[in-house]
């Protein structure tokens, strides 16, 4: 595999960065939750037609096998649903409360890689997912309702949270073979098809009742997708499933300090103590898997 340009932790962290804005943005939307993710898979599908169009794009649709098309449409359909219910929780539950949950990714990619991919992972790397995981709870401890509508907000955005890891678990395959680019149009169209077709069924009106709610579908497009998803995308080819979802519990803390900012959401001291404790985590665990990588390099030119 060719090396990179440019370090793909840093790109990785330009993305959590842009993601951090998708929960301020879907606030501020007064859409139906599947209007939003609609619209904001549509304008990301229509940004991107233009690099899409390329001829080298085009001679590589043509190379792409069945399974990768399975592959790729099914992690399209998960991205779907995933923002479905991300959005939803958000009318339920608060931003830290949400964006925790959602971002429990560690939970899953460590199964996932585990079983799908035999993928290793060392004491210390699930001893720094747990401390990361331990300090998203705290981020969000006041906030936690063990009954009500908290509890149904929270519940859907442990299942986003589920979804959004298998769709990164399927991208780590495909993107070995497949360009960003392509990948990427390909994965976002599926989405959109699907969440239009969800909208049909939901019978949900296509056009928002808000004029403002056009500006925040473009936002979503540009910010979280075109910055964040695709960033993410691109990263997939050199680092892992894993390693990304562990990233993403950066957002939470950038959610955060946006909604105290924008929404006038309170921060409370275990929001700031719990974020402490997920760049922590997440630091531990880029230095053991860097390790792990010089060593495996080491191992096999020797």
């Amino acid at each position: 595999m060719e090396e990179p340009k440019i370090n793909p932790y840093l790109v990785l962290t330009l993305g959590v960065l842009s993601v951090s804005a998708s929960a301020i943005f879907v606030k501020l939307c007064t859409a139906p939750s599947g209007i939003i993710a609609f619209y904001r898979l549509f304008f990301t599908v229509i940004f991107m037609l233009p690099l899409f169009l390329k001829k080298q794009h085009m001679r590589e649709m043509r190379l792409i096998t069945k399974k990768d098309w399975l592959f790729s449409a099914v992690a399209g359909i998960l991205l779907a649903f995933h923002f479905i219910l991300w959005f939803e929780s958000l009318n339920y539950t608060s931003v830290a409360s949400s964006t925790v949950l959602v971002t429990l990714q560690p939970i899953f990619a460590f199964v996932g890689t585990f079983i799908f991919f035999k993928e290793k992972l060392s004491f210390k790397a699930i001893s720094s997912g747990i401390i990361a995981v331990a300090g998203s709870v705290v981020i969000s401890w006041g906030d936690f309702h063990i009954s009500g509508t908290a509890l149904f907000g929270d519940f859907l955005a442990l299942v986003a949270c589920a979804f959004v890891t298998g769709y990164l678990l399927l991208g780590q395959t495909v993107r070995k073979r497949i360009s960003l680019i392509t990948y990427t149009f390909i994965v976002y169209f599926m989405s959109t098809i699907t969440l239009f077709i969800y909208a049909l069924a939901a019978k949900e009106s296509i056009i928002p009742r808000q004029a403002s709610d056009w500006i925040y579908f473009v936002l979503l497009a540009l910010f979280p997708n075109l910055l964040g998803h695709s960033l993410f995308n691109w990263t997939i080819k050199w680092l892992s499933a894993s390693t990304i979802s562990m990233a993403i519990l950066f957002e939470p803390v950038g959610a955060t300090i946006l909604a105290y900012l924008l929404l006038n959401e309170r921060v409370v001291w275990s929001q700031i103590l719990g974020g402490l404790i997920v760049i922590a985590g997440i630091l531990l665990f880029v230095i053991d898997d860097r390790k792990l990588k010089i060593k495996a390099e080491i191992k096999s030119q020797t």
